[in-house]
Protein backbone atom coordinates (compact mmCIF):
# COMPACT_ATOMS: atom_id res chain seq x y z
CA UNK A 1 0.00 0.00 0.00
CA UNK A 2 1.46 3.32 -1.29
CA UNK A 3 2.09 6.50 1.64
CA UNK A 4 -0.32 8.55 1.35
CA UNK A 5 1.04 12.06 0.70
CA UNK A 6 1.96 14.66 3.06
CA UNK A 7 -1.04 16.85 3.11
CA UNK A 8 -0.67 20.54 5.03
CA UNK A 9 -3.64 23.04 6.40
CA UNK A 10 -2.77 26.52 7.17
CA UNK A 11 -4.97 28.30 9.69
CA UNK A 12 -4.69 31.89 9.76
CA UNK A 13 -7.03 33.74 11.90
CA UNK A 14 -7.99 37.14 9.95
CA UNK A 15 -7.24 40.60 10.78
CA UNK A 16 -6.29 38.97 14.50
CA UNK A 17 -5.70 41.69 16.29
CA UNK A 18 -9.22 43.98 15.15
CA UNK A 19 -11.19 40.45 15.34
CA UNK A 20 -10.10 39.90 19.20
CA UNK A 21 -11.53 43.81 19.73
CA UNK A 22 -14.56 42.61 17.99
CA UNK A 23 -15.11 39.20 19.62
CA UNK A 24 -16.43 41.29 23.40
CA UNK A 25 -17.82 44.62 20.69
CA UNK A 26 -20.61 43.41 18.59
CA UNK A 27 -21.64 46.69 18.27
CA UNK A 28 -18.11 47.10 16.14
CA UNK A 29 -18.65 43.98 13.80
CA UNK A 30 -19.10 46.65 10.55
CA UNK A 31 -16.83 48.85 11.72
CA UNK A 32 -13.29 49.29 10.57
CA UNK A 33 -10.62 48.71 13.41
CA UNK A 34 -6.79 49.83 13.46
CA UNK A 35 -4.67 48.72 16.48
CA UNK A 36 -1.70 50.83 17.50
CA UNK A 37 1.80 50.12 18.58
CA UNK A 38 3.29 50.44 21.78
CA UNK A 39 2.81 54.24 23.42
CA UNK A 40 -0.13 54.62 20.42
CA UNK A 41 2.75 55.72 18.14
CA UNK A 42 1.31 54.08 14.65
CA UNK A 43 -0.80 51.73 13.28
CA UNK A 44 0.87 47.79 13.12
CA UNK A 45 -2.84 46.21 12.85
CA UNK A 46 -5.89 46.83 9.89
CA UNK A 47 -9.09 44.92 9.85
CA UNK A 48 -10.08 44.43 6.07
CA UNK A 49 -12.61 47.64 6.07
CA UNK A 50 -9.45 49.72 7.15
CA UNK A 51 -6.99 49.01 5.07
CA UNK A 52 -8.09 51.22 2.41
CA UNK A 53 -8.04 54.06 4.13
CA UNK A 54 -4.88 53.94 6.63
CA UNK A 55 -1.59 52.37 5.86
CA UNK A 56 0.12 49.89 8.19
CA UNK A 57 2.79 51.72 10.47
CA UNK A 58 0.70 55.34 9.74
CA UNK A 59 1.52 57.56 12.68
CA UNK A 60 -1.26 58.10 14.63
CA UNK A 61 -0.91 61.25 15.55
CA UNK A 62 -0.95 62.35 11.73
CA UNK A 63 -3.98 60.18 10.90
CA UNK A 64 -6.71 61.04 13.82
CA UNK A 65 -8.42 62.81 11.19
CA UNK A 66 -8.41 60.78 8.29
CA UNK A 67 -10.19 57.65 10.88
CA UNK A 68 -12.83 60.14 12.04
CA UNK A 69 -13.15 61.11 8.83
CA UNK A 70 -14.30 57.13 7.73
CA UNK A 71 -15.60 56.44 11.35
CA UNK A 72 -12.63 54.10 11.86
CA UNK A 73 -11.97 53.36 16.06
CA UNK A 74 -8.66 53.08 16.80
CA UNK A 75 -7.16 50.64 19.73
CA UNK A 76 -4.60 50.78 22.07
CA UNK A 77 -2.22 47.21 21.81
CA UNK A 78 -3.93 44.74 24.11
CA UNK A 79 -1.30 42.04 24.23
CA UNK A 80 -2.81 40.23 27.33
CA UNK A 81 -6.23 39.70 25.35
CA UNK A 82 -4.52 38.49 22.27
CA UNK A 83 -2.06 36.27 24.47
CA UNK A 84 -4.80 34.69 25.32
CA UNK A 85 -7.13 34.30 22.33
CA UNK A 86 -4.85 33.11 20.43
CA UNK A 87 -3.76 30.12 23.24
CA UNK A 88 -7.95 29.59 22.58
CA UNK A 89 -7.62 29.39 19.10
CA UNK A 90 -4.58 27.24 19.06
CA UNK A 91 -5.96 24.40 21.50
CA UNK A 92 -8.95 24.28 19.44
CA UNK A 93 -7.09 23.35 16.47
CA UNK A 94 -4.93 20.65 17.85
CA UNK A 95 -7.61 18.72 19.31
CA UNK A 96 -8.78 18.31 15.60
CA UNK A 97 -5.82 17.48 14.28
CA UNK A 98 -2.71 14.90 15.05
CA UNK A 99 -0.25 17.46 14.76
CA UNK A 100 0.11 21.55 15.00
CA UNK A 101 3.12 23.69 14.69
CA UNK A 102 2.31 27.22 15.75
CA UNK A 103 3.61 29.15 13.20
CA UNK A 104 2.63 32.91 14.98
CA UNK A 105 -0.03 34.02 16.87
CA UNK A 106 -2.32 33.71 14.56
CA UNK A 107 -0.85 31.33 12.29
CA UNK A 108 -0.63 27.56 12.77
CA UNK A 109 0.47 24.50 10.22
CA UNK A 110 -1.61 21.55 11.02
CA UNK A 111 -1.06 17.70 9.86
CA UNK A 112 -3.95 16.82 7.51
CA UNK A 113 -2.31 13.37 6.24
CA UNK A 114 -4.42 10.74 5.55
CA UNK A 115 -7.43 12.47 5.96
CA UNK A 116 -10.15 11.40 3.83
CA UNK A 117 -12.25 14.61 3.41
CA UNK A 118 -10.33 17.76 3.62
CA UNK A 119 -12.76 19.97 2.90
CA UNK A 120 -15.66 18.96 5.58
CA UNK A 121 -12.81 18.82 8.21
CA UNK A 122 -11.00 22.17 7.04
CA UNK A 123 -15.02 23.89 7.87
CA UNK A 124 -15.17 21.94 11.00
CA UNK A 125 -12.09 23.54 11.90
CA UNK A 126 -13.39 27.37 10.88
CA UNK A 127 -16.82 26.36 12.33
CA UNK A 128 -15.16 25.43 16.02
CA UNK A 129 -13.17 28.12 16.02
CA UNK A 130 -15.47 30.92 15.32
CA UNK A 131 -17.86 29.33 17.96
CA UNK A 132 -15.91 28.79 20.74
CA UNK A 133 -14.02 32.28 20.40
CA UNK A 134 -15.22 34.38 17.66
CA UNK A 135 -12.58 34.83 15.48
CA UNK A 136 -12.99 34.06 12.23
CA UNK A 137 -10.33 31.66 10.23
CA UNK A 138 -9.22 31.05 6.80
CA UNK A 139 -7.87 27.33 5.74
CA UNK A 140 -5.19 26.46 3.53
CA UNK A 141 -5.13 23.00 2.40
CA UNK A 142 -2.54 21.43 -0.12
CA UNK A 143 0.21 18.81 -0.22
CA UNK A 144 3.19 21.28 0.73
CA UNK A 145 3.46 23.89 3.42
CA UNK A 146 4.44 26.98 0.58
CA UNK A 147 1.25 26.03 -1.30
CA UNK A 148 -1.02 25.90 1.84
CA UNK A 149 -0.01 29.18 2.23
CA UNK A 150 -0.80 30.10 -1.33
CA UNK A 151 -4.70 28.17 -0.73
CA UNK A 152 -5.17 30.29 2.56
CA UNK A 153 -4.65 33.32 0.71
CA UNK A 154 -6.79 32.45 -1.98
CA UNK A 155 -9.43 31.70 1.00
CA UNK A 156 -9.39 35.17 2.35
CA UNK A 157 -9.25 36.48 -1.26
CA UNK A 158 -12.22 34.98 -1.88
CA UNK A 159 -14.12 34.41 1.37
CA UNK A 160 -17.67 34.79 -0.40
CA UNK A 161 -17.16 32.52 -3.19
CA UNK A 162 -14.47 29.70 -0.82
CA UNK A 163 -16.82 30.66 2.51
CA UNK A 164 -12.97 30.54 3.71
CA UNK A 165 -11.59 26.95 3.12
CA UNK A 166 -9.58 26.34 -0.30
CA UNK A 167 -8.15 22.15 -0.68
CA UNK A 168 -5.88 22.70 -3.65
CA UNK A 169 -4.66 19.15 -3.34
CA UNK A 170 -6.12 18.69 -6.72
CA UNK A 171 -3.18 19.35 -9.47
CA UNK A 172 -6.18 21.62 -11.95
CA UNK A 173 -7.31 23.79 -8.67
CA UNK A 174 -3.15 23.87 -7.84
CA UNK A 175 -2.37 25.60 -11.03
CA UNK A 176 -5.43 27.89 -11.49
CA UNK A 177 -4.47 29.20 -8.11
CA UNK A 178 -0.24 29.25 -9.26
CA UNK A 179 -1.73 30.94 -12.53
CA UNK A 180 -3.70 33.34 -10.74
CA UNK A 181 -1.69 34.72 -8.09
CA UNK A 182 0.98 37.50 -8.72
CA UNK A 183 4.61 36.12 -7.17
CA UNK A 184 5.17 38.58 -4.27
CA UNK A 185 2.27 37.05 -2.55
CA UNK A 186 4.39 33.75 -2.42
CA UNK A 187 5.86 32.75 1.00
CA UNK A 188 9.55 34.04 1.18
CA UNK A 189 9.26 35.85 -1.50
CA UNK A 190 9.84 39.74 -0.31
CA UNK A 191 9.84 42.71 -2.22
CA UNK A 192 13.28 42.70 -3.21
CA UNK A 193 13.29 39.10 -4.20
CA UNK A 194 9.89 40.20 -6.40
CA UNK A 195 12.77 42.37 -8.25
CA UNK A 196 14.60 40.10 -9.17
CA UNK A 197 12.45 37.55 -10.49
CA UNK A 198 10.42 40.26 -12.61
CA UNK A 199 13.61 40.85 -14.28
CA UNK A 200 14.50 37.22 -15.35
CA UNK A 201 10.28 36.91 -16.37
CA UNK A 202 8.93 35.21 -13.45
CA UNK A 203 5.62 37.62 -12.48
CA UNK A 204 3.38 34.75 -11.47
CA UNK A 205 3.26 31.78 -9.04
CA UNK A 206 3.33 29.59 -12.02
CA UNK A 207 6.35 30.80 -13.43
CA UNK A 208 8.32 30.16 -10.30
CA UNK A 209 6.84 26.74 -9.93
CA UNK A 210 8.22 26.03 -13.51
CA UNK A 211 11.67 27.72 -13.29
CA UNK A 212 14.47 25.66 -12.98
CA UNK A 213 15.59 25.07 -9.15
CA UNK A 214 19.32 24.79 -9.67
CA UNK A 215 19.13 27.99 -11.81
CA UNK A 216 17.71 29.37 -8.96
CA UNK A 217 19.42 28.19 -6.26
CA UNK A 218 22.93 29.56 -8.09
CA UNK A 219 21.36 32.80 -9.32
CA UNK A 220 19.81 33.22 -5.67
CA UNK A 221 20.09 31.13 -2.53
CA UNK A 222 18.32 27.39 -1.51
CA UNK A 223 15.53 28.96 -0.09
CA UNK A 224 14.38 29.96 -3.57
CA UNK A 225 14.79 26.80 -4.68
CA UNK A 226 12.83 25.06 -1.93
CA UNK A 227 9.96 27.02 -2.45
CA UNK A 228 9.91 26.52 -6.40
CA UNK A 229 9.93 22.72 -5.34
CA UNK A 230 7.32 22.89 -2.98
CA UNK A 231 4.90 24.85 -5.40
CA UNK A 232 5.58 22.16 -8.08
CA UNK A 233 4.48 19.99 -5.33
CA UNK A 234 7.32 18.80 -3.97
CA UNK A 235 7.63 18.92 -0.10
CA UNK A 236 10.39 20.47 0.89
CA UNK A 237 9.73 21.56 4.46
CA UNK A 238 7.58 19.40 7.25
CA UNK A 239 6.30 20.63 10.60
CA UNK A 240 8.43 22.03 13.03
CA UNK A 241 9.00 20.12 16.42
CA UNK A 242 7.97 22.32 19.52
CA UNK A 243 10.46 25.34 19.94
CA UNK A 244 12.94 24.21 23.05
CA UNK A 245 13.09 26.34 25.99
CA UNK A 246 14.45 29.90 25.63
CA UNK A 247 18.31 30.18 26.37
CA UNK A 248 17.48 33.67 27.12
CA UNK A 249 14.52 35.73 28.61
CA UNK A 250 13.86 39.27 27.68
CA UNK A 251 11.46 42.12 28.42
CA UNK A 252 11.87 45.81 27.97
CA UNK A 253 9.13 48.39 27.19
CA UNK A 254 9.09 51.74 26.40
CA UNK A 255 8.29 54.32 29.07
CA UNK A 256 5.33 56.87 28.56
CA UNK A 257 7.01 59.81 29.36
CA UNK A 258 10.83 60.15 29.31
CA UNK A 259 12.21 59.29 32.90
CA UNK A 260 14.89 61.90 34.64
CA UNK A 261 14.91 60.24 38.34
CA UNK A 262 16.44 57.12 39.48
CA UNK A 263 12.71 55.67 41.60
CA UNK A 264 10.91 55.48 39.14
CA UNK A 265 13.22 53.41 36.55
CA UNK A 266 14.30 51.02 39.41
CA UNK A 267 9.76 50.85 39.66
CA UNK A 268 9.91 50.16 35.87
CA UNK A 269 12.90 47.38 36.46
CA UNK A 270 11.40 45.54 38.91
CA UNK A 271 8.05 44.99 36.75
CA UNK A 272 9.96 43.56 33.93
CA UNK A 273 11.91 41.30 36.39
CA UNK A 274 8.15 40.24 37.38
CA UNK A 275 7.51 39.42 34.16
CA UNK A 276 10.56 37.71 32.55
CA UNK A 277 10.64 35.54 36.19
CA UNK A 278 7.12 34.32 35.13
CA UNK A 279 8.08 33.50 31.85
CA UNK A 280 11.05 31.42 33.35
CA UNK A 281 9.25 29.71 35.74
CA UNK A 282 6.44 28.70 32.70
CA UNK A 283 9.36 26.81 31.10
CA UNK A 284 10.88 25.08 34.24
CA UNK A 285 13.83 26.98 34.02
CA UNK A 286 16.28 28.54 36.20
CA UNK A 287 18.67 31.58 35.32
CA UNK A 288 22.39 32.52 36.57
CA UNK A 289 22.76 36.04 34.90
CA UNK A 290 20.77 38.81 35.06
CA UNK A 291 21.78 42.13 32.27
CA UNK A 292 19.86 45.51 33.22
CA UNK A 293 20.11 47.88 30.53
CA UNK A 294 19.03 51.62 30.09
CA UNK A 295 19.00 54.22 27.54
CA UNK A 296 17.44 57.28 25.59
CA UNK A 297 15.74 57.70 23.01
CA UNK A 298 18.10 57.74 20.18
CA UNK A 299 16.32 60.06 17.41
CA UNK A 300 15.22 63.31 19.04
CA UNK A 301 18.90 65.33 17.75
CA UNK A 302 17.80 67.78 20.36
CA UNK A 303 18.26 65.31 23.41
CA UNK A 304 21.49 63.82 24.86
CA UNK A 305 22.44 60.41 24.07
CA UNK A 306 23.14 58.05 26.97
CA UNK A 307 23.11 53.91 26.63
CA UNK A 308 24.22 51.37 29.47
CA UNK A 309 23.89 48.05 30.63
CA UNK A 310 25.45 45.65 33.08
CA UNK A 311 25.24 41.95 33.70
CA UNK A 312 25.15 40.29 37.15
CA UNK A 313 25.66 37.32 38.25
CA UNK A 314 23.78 35.89 41.15
CA UNK A 315 24.75 33.38 43.88
CA UNK A 316 22.94 30.74 42.66
CA UNK A 317 20.53 29.05 39.62
CA UNK A 318 17.10 30.55 40.70
CA UNK A 319 13.33 31.51 39.47
CA UNK A 320 12.91 33.90 42.59
CA UNK A 321 11.87 36.76 41.48
CA UNK A 322 12.80 38.36 45.45
CA UNK A 323 15.93 37.62 44.47
CA UNK A 324 16.15 38.50 40.70
CA UNK A 325 13.97 41.87 41.81
CA UNK A 326 17.00 42.91 44.09
CA UNK A 327 19.65 42.43 42.03
CA UNK A 328 17.89 44.02 39.42
CA UNK A 329 17.05 47.20 41.20
CA UNK A 330 20.88 47.78 42.74
CA UNK A 331 22.17 46.58 38.84
CA UNK A 332 20.26 50.70 37.89
CA UNK A 333 22.49 52.39 40.42
CA UNK A 334 25.97 51.10 38.46
CA UNK A 335 24.54 52.55 34.96
CA UNK A 336 22.25 55.16 35.83
CA UNK A 337 23.66 58.75 35.02
CA UNK A 338 21.94 62.25 36.03
CA UNK A 339 21.10 64.55 33.16
CA UNK A 340 19.62 62.62 31.08
CA UNK A 341 16.17 61.61 29.31
CA UNK A 342 15.84 57.45 29.85
CA UNK A 343 12.95 56.15 27.13
CA UNK A 344 13.49 52.43 27.94
CA UNK A 345 15.07 50.13 30.17
CA UNK A 346 15.21 46.03 29.46
CA UNK A 347 16.13 43.51 31.58
CA UNK A 348 17.74 39.66 30.10
CA UNK A 349 17.40 36.59 31.51
CA UNK A 350 20.93 35.04 31.34
CA UNK A 351 22.39 31.31 30.97
CA UNK A 352 18.91 29.51 31.94
CA UNK A 353 19.08 26.08 32.95
CA UNK A 354 16.64 23.24 34.13
CA UNK A 355 16.69 22.36 37.52
CA UNK A 356 19.48 19.32 37.91
CA UNK A 357 21.47 20.18 34.91
CA UNK A 358 24.05 22.59 36.32
CA UNK A 359 27.05 21.10 37.89
CA UNK A 360 28.53 23.01 41.06
CA UNK A 361 31.13 22.24 43.73
CA UNK A 362 30.03 20.03 46.94
CA UNK A 363 29.71 23.95 49.48
CA UNK A 364 27.95 26.03 46.41
CA UNK A 365 24.68 27.97 47.16
CA UNK A 366 21.12 26.62 46.00
CA UNK A 367 17.72 28.02 45.98
CA UNK A 368 16.60 26.83 49.08
CA UNK A 369 13.84 24.38 48.52
CA UNK A 370 11.30 27.08 50.84
CA UNK A 371 11.63 29.64 47.82
CA UNK A 372 10.40 27.70 45.24
CA UNK A 373 7.35 26.96 47.04
CA UNK A 374 6.63 30.56 47.35
CA UNK A 375 7.16 30.77 43.82
CA UNK A 376 4.32 28.17 43.24
CA UNK A 377 2.37 29.65 45.29
CA UNK A 378 2.77 33.48 44.02
CA UNK A 379 2.40 31.66 40.35
CA UNK A 380 -0.70 30.01 41.64
CA UNK A 381 -2.55 32.81 42.81
CA UNK A 382 -1.91 34.89 40.12
CA UNK A 383 -2.94 32.08 37.32
CA UNK A 384 -6.49 31.85 39.74
CA UNK A 385 -7.45 35.76 39.94
CA UNK A 386 -5.26 37.66 37.26
CA UNK A 387 -1.54 38.59 36.39
CA UNK A 388 -0.43 41.09 39.10
CA UNK A 389 -2.77 40.17 42.18
CA UNK A 390 0.36 38.89 44.11
CA UNK A 391 3.80 40.91 43.21
CA UNK A 392 6.41 42.09 44.70
CA UNK A 393 6.55 45.38 46.94
CA UNK A 394 8.73 47.30 44.33
CA UNK A 395 6.03 46.41 41.76
CA UNK A 396 3.61 49.94 41.39
CA UNK A 397 -0.28 49.27 40.43
CA UNK A 398 -0.57 51.98 38.51
CA UNK A 399 2.47 53.41 37.36
CA UNK A 400 2.82 56.88 35.99
CA UNK A 401 5.74 55.70 33.79
CA UNK A 402 3.86 52.74 32.10
CA UNK A 403 3.01 52.92 28.04
CA UNK A 404 0.64 55.16 26.57
CA UNK A 405 -2.70 52.82 26.04
CA UNK A 406 -5.12 55.63 26.33
CA UNK A 407 -7.28 53.57 23.57
CA UNK A 408 -6.70 50.32 25.27
CA UNK A 409 -9.66 47.39 25.65
CA UNK A 410 -10.72 45.59 28.89
CA UNK A 411 -8.86 42.60 29.66
CA UNK A 412 -12.17 40.37 28.94
CA UNK A 413 -10.11 37.05 29.65
CA UNK A 414 -7.07 38.04 31.88
CA UNK A 415 -8.92 39.79 34.70
CA UNK A 416 -11.86 39.39 37.09
CA UNK A 417 -12.42 42.90 37.37
CA UNK A 418 -12.62 43.16 33.45
CA UNK A 419 -15.02 40.07 32.41
CA UNK A 420 -17.43 40.51 30.00
CA UNK A 421 -20.75 42.17 30.99
CA UNK A 422 -24.00 42.19 29.68
CA UNK A 423 -26.99 45.02 30.37
CA UNK A 424 -30.68 43.83 30.33
CA UNK A 425 -32.25 47.10 30.15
Amino acid sequence: MSKPLPTFALIDCNSFYASCERVFRPDLTKVPIVVLSNNDGCVIARSYDAKPFVKMGAPYFQIKHTLKQHGIVAFSSNYALYGDMSERVMSLIEAMVPAVEVYSIDEAFADMTGTADLDALGRRIRGQVLRCTGIPVGVGIAHTKTLAKLANYTAKRLQVQTGGVVDICAPEKRDWVLRNTDVAEVWGVGRRMKLHLDAIGIRSAMDLAKADPRMLRQKFSVVIEKTARELSGTPCLELDEPDPPKQEICCSRMFGRRLTELAPIKEAVATYVMRASEKLRAQNSLCKKIRVSIRTGMFNPEEAKYANGVVVDLPYPTDDVRLLTRAAVEAVDKVFRAGFNYSKAEVMLLNLCKPGEYTDDLFALSQPTEATRVMTVLDQINGRWGRGTLRSASVPINPDWAMRRELMSQSYTTRLDQLWTVRCD
